[in-house]
């Protein structure tokens, strides 16, 4: 779906320097995506609730400090968007179940309050499966989301709302949630780029079935959005300790800037010993290989052997509080053994490059047993991983690429992937 109006196409980090240099104004970026998600919603179903005017209120306090030189933060003036699991004070929040078709929050998920605290205007919340978690992006409360390049195909899940919406310019950024290929899969399905943060980076407190710590070790929340400057941006600024999410550890961020890709070893494979893939997948990651051999990239065809044991590993994680202490221990047991394994296959390697998924979005209520075979490898060892579009099938389907760095090494993986961004532009 092409976005025809040049203010659509800006990252949102642009957007911000427009407003602050005051060749924009908030009030007719805000204005100009509501107009957007006025025409295009209704047949996408992506946004399920829309602040419109909240948002615009913002946007004339915004355009109003501007003009006595005062700026909230990086993202002064922003419309961002959130999926339906994160709290939003005042604004209902019901995760696509019923019983919370009316629940509205009295205070903002942690994530949500870093981004206001940065300026960014919150637009509205996206579509999500009942109770947050799954493959296909459709509940009782609110229905079903399309693809935007192709109505009749799924935007995958579960963080399938706010990947459509990014995709068809109704949001330059947002926010959605992965535990074991949520935000990765949309992206792939719909064409836009995401980020899987480490996990213990990003505190989930105020998201709904998100407990963070010990006892949700998987999810992240991440940052959406058209561009990989973006994800950057945000990811900086939801990141950190909160003083409550038991699970996050202080640890730096670095700017994607100080990467060297010349040099960087970049193991890269296909199959992996999972599941094929299709033509067009394997002919993307070609491509992509070749972008960071021109880098001066060392490339080397591998994959850890421990893969094969990961979907085993996490259906087990998923039936833990059927079964028995022993099985509970043997499981933590098999699992700190994969980490040790992926671990051990990283000492060689700066980055992975990778599938998503085996193919792009299949139609609307076709089955993919093997969804997220592809991404559950890297929510176990609790990687940063990055996705970004980097092909297109015959049929005008995003085929997007995986590229997983090590713990804590966001950066790594993002400068990879804004190589390739560079190399494989597609219209917006």
């Amino acid at each position: 779906m092409a976005l025809p109006h040049s203010l659509i196409r800006h990252s949102a980090a642009e957007l911000a320097r427009l407003i602050q240099r005051r060749e924009l104004s908030s009030t007719s970026i805000v204005s100009t995506y509501l107009e957007r998600i006025e025409a295009l919603n209704p047949s996408l179903n992506a946004l399920v609730q829309v602040c419109g005017e909240a948002a615009l209120a913002r946007a004339w306090e915004a355009d109003r400090a501007v003009a006595q030189g005062e700026y909230w933060g990086v993202l002064h003036g922003v419309p961002f968007t959130v999926k339906d699991v994160m709290d939003t004070r005042g604004v209902v929040s019901a995760v696509g179940l019923v019983d919370r078709a009316r629940y509205v929050p009295e205070q903002d998920a942690v994530v949500v309050t870093r981004m206001k605290a940065a300026g960014a205007i919150l637009l509205g919340k996206s579509n999500c499966p009942p109770g947050g978690g799954g493959g296909v992006t459709d509940n009782p409360v609110y229905g079903a989301t399309r693809n935007p390049h192709s109505l009749s195909h799924s935007p995958g899940g579960s963080s399938g709302g706010e990947a459509a919406a990014i995709a068809a310019g109704l949001s330059p950024l947002g926010l959605g949630s992965d535990s074991g290929g949520s935000l990765r899969i949309p992206a792939h399905f719909c064409g836009i780029s995401t980020l899987k943060p480490t996990s213990g980076r990003v505190p989930n407190t105020g998201v709904f079935d998100h407990l963070g710590g010990f006892s949700d070790y998987r999810s992240q929340i991440g940052p959406m959005a058209r561009h990989v400057e973006d994800l950057a941006l945000a990811l900086h600024l939801i990141a950190g300790e909160d003083g409550r999410d038991a699970g996050v550890i202080p640890m730096p961020l670095c700017a994607m800037s100080t990467v060297e890709l010349r040099g960087l070893r970049v193991a890269w494979y296909g199959e992996g010993g999972i599941t094929p893939v299709d033509d067009i997948t394997q002919t993307t990651l070609q491509s992509v290989v070749e972008v960071l051999k021109e880098a001066g990239a060392l490339l080397s065809p591998a994959f850890p052997q421990a893969l094969a044991d990961s979907r085993a590993i996490t259906e087990r994680y998923w039936g833990m509080s059927k079964g028995s202490g022993a099985e509970l221990v043997q499981l933590l047991a098999d699992w700190d053994q994969f980490r040790s394994a992926m671990l051990g296959f990283m000492e060689g390697y700066d980055i992975i490059l990778c599938p998503v998924d085996t193919a792009p979005a299949p139609c609307v209520g076709e089955a993919r047993p093997t969804l997220f075979n592809h991404t559950l490898p890297y929510s176990l060892a609790g990687w940063p991983s990055v996705v970004i579009r980097a092909g297109t099938s015959d049929t005008g389907l995003p085929v997007g690429v995986q590229i997983v760095a090590r713990p804590w090494h966001e950066h790594v993986a993002l400068a990879a992937a804004a190589a390739v961004e560079k190399a494989l532009p597609f219209a917006l």
